[in-house]
């Protein structure tokens, strides 16, 4: 097992293994920390097994530089572009010299013009998840870095001249419908086929018209993702049809194999994007991202503008957190129309049940005042 304190007498002892990769690459440690204190036993413990795992890859006089640290890592394709430039700086540091403010000012020196949101999501969390990987810190003392403010965000903000955290448009029947008379075969269907199922615009295109689909059954599959399981959905004949009709095709660049196939014939998530955008332009309206289009319009359509209930729009949107899906994938809409027509609504009753008016004809109500006396 793992280095874990224990009391003895007044002091903390340690006790197990050093492991890495779940096995163990010392012998049984039953060791003094030292400490008087349960963490400072527990940070003995941590410093030791970093240092024990130094020696086990690197030898007993190097410790772990951040590059080393990145090679050991499983980063998917995203995290590790946006590893590279961090790499590039930080190559030769120091793990063990790396601290939560020196994390933040590379963000802002790698990213001057960025959002705050952007600092977090291309350094904070890559190089977190590169030093935790390393460290295993399941029963340890992980590695944490404070997020930025929303005074940091809105000082940003400024400083850039550029909001973040711009509301999103969702996507709605009436703009589908638009844009798809100005669309081509396969972005009309990708984008009908987002906003009736709620998929990303990364599970759409990734979808197989064979492993998945289902069309003489009236059903296709959306792609597991974010730690969901794939999702078998009944959808409405009008997709199917145009499902049905589809080419078969091969994304560009890639080799003749059955495999290979996709449904709708993009390469990427990024090879629809000048498609979209000009039959936006064409049909003369607002460009709606494909997440916002697609997602968030089901999102949209089915808690706000229909009323569905949220299990079952969770459910078949693949939301496991119901509360996430009012909060993040709903928007408010004809705002000012509904808060008057609540205003309105509510003067009504009362004017019926006290029998005063709020205006007459035009005119301000003046209320009535004591007769004069006599």
């Amino acid at each position: 097992m793992p280095l874990e304190p224990y009391r003895r007498g007044a002091t903390w002892w340690a006790k197990g293994r050093v492991e890495y990769l779940g096995k163990p690459i010392t012998d049984y440690y039953r060791n003094s920390t030292g400490a008087s204190e349960e963490a400072g036993a527990w940070a003995w413990c941590r410093d030791e097994e970093e240092r024990r795992i130094n020696e086990h890859l690197l030898g007993a006089n190097k410790t772990l530089s951040f590059a080393e640290a990145v090679m050991l890592y499983p980063a998917n394709n995203k995290t590790a572009t946006y590893l590279i430039p961090i790499t590039e700086k930080w190559g030769s540091k120091k793990l063990s010299s790396i601290a939560p403010k020196d994390v933040r000012q590379l963000a802002r020196e790698l990213y001057p013009n960025a959002s705050t949101d952007t600092w977090t999501r291309q350094v904070i969390t890559p190089v977190r998840s590169v030093i935790n990987n390393f460290r295993d810190g399941d029963s340890g003392d992980l590695f944490h870095v404070k997020g930025f403010s929303k005074q940091d965000r809105l000082k940003q903000d400024k400083r850039r001249g550029k909001k973040s955290r711009v509301k999103k448009e969702p996507g709605s029947w009436e703009w589908l419908l638009k844009f798809r008379q100005h669309a081509g075969q396969r972005h009309a269907a990708l984008a009908l086929t987002m906003f009736v199922t709620g998929a990303r615009i990364s599970q759409a295109i990734s979808m197989h018209p064979k492993l998945h689909c289902r069309l003489d059954e009236g059903q296709i599959c959306i792609p597991g993702a974010k730690g969901h399981d794939d999702r078998w959905l009944d959808i409405p004949k009008e997709l199917v049809d145009e499902l049905k009709a589809l080419p078969v095709l091969y994304p560009r660049g890639a080799e003749r194999k059955a495999e290979n196939l996709r449904l709708f014939g993009f390469a990427d998530r990024s090879s629809p994007r000048k498609g979209w955008a000009k039959a936006c332009e064409d049909a003369k309206i607002p460009f709606i991202p494909f997440h916002a289009a697609g997602r968030h319009g089901f999102g949209q359509e089915m808690n706000i503008r229909q009323s569905v209930d949220e299990k079952a729009a969770g459910a078949f949107g693949g939301w496991a957190d119901t509360a996430l899906m009012k909060r993040t994938y709903t928007h408010a809409e004809e705002v000012s129309g509904k808060v008057h027509e609540a205003f309105y609504r509510g003067l009504k009753e009362a004017e019926k049940l006290t029998r005063i008016k709020l205006a007459s004809g035009g005119k301000s109500y003046k209320p009535r005042t004591e007769a004069k006396k006599k």
